[in-house]
């Protein structure tokens, strides 16, 4: 009985890590595609900032990868894939959206308090 609670938790903990490393993945991408002047005129910092960040969070997420499709770091390093996770979720939540309206990709789209 205890192998297959702790074959579970290893089921979780290896989906959860490739979430991370693809949300890590995907802000990094996104963050790569806009050009450099959208950051500044929304007023986030600049795009090698937020692509420096991103690059270190998703070399966290995928070092702490289980094996075999990563090095298997997590115990050791737990504590600075979920900094990288909030990395990426800071970027796409208040970077990204704020760019992509710079760029024009905003769609007139509001919400209750307001354009988004």
């Amino acid at each position: 009985m205890s192998s297959i609670v702790g074959n579970a938790q290893q089921f979780i903990v290896v989906v959860l890590s490739v979430i991370a490393f693809g949300l890590e993945v995907y802000a990094l991408v996104d963050a790569i595609r806009h050009g450099a002047g959208a950051y500044v005129a929304a007023e986030k910092r600049t795009k090698g900032f937020w692509v420096g960040i991103l690059v270190v969070a998703t070399a966290l997420g995928f070092i702490a990868l289980p094996p075999p499709i990563g090095a298997g770091f997590l115990n050791s390093l737990g504590f600075l894939s979920l900094i990288g996770v909030v990395a990426a979720a800071v970027y796409l939540t208040d970077v990204r959206p704020a760019v992509q309206q710079m760029r024009g990709r905003g769609g007139g789209r509001s919400g209750p308090y307001g354009p988004y």
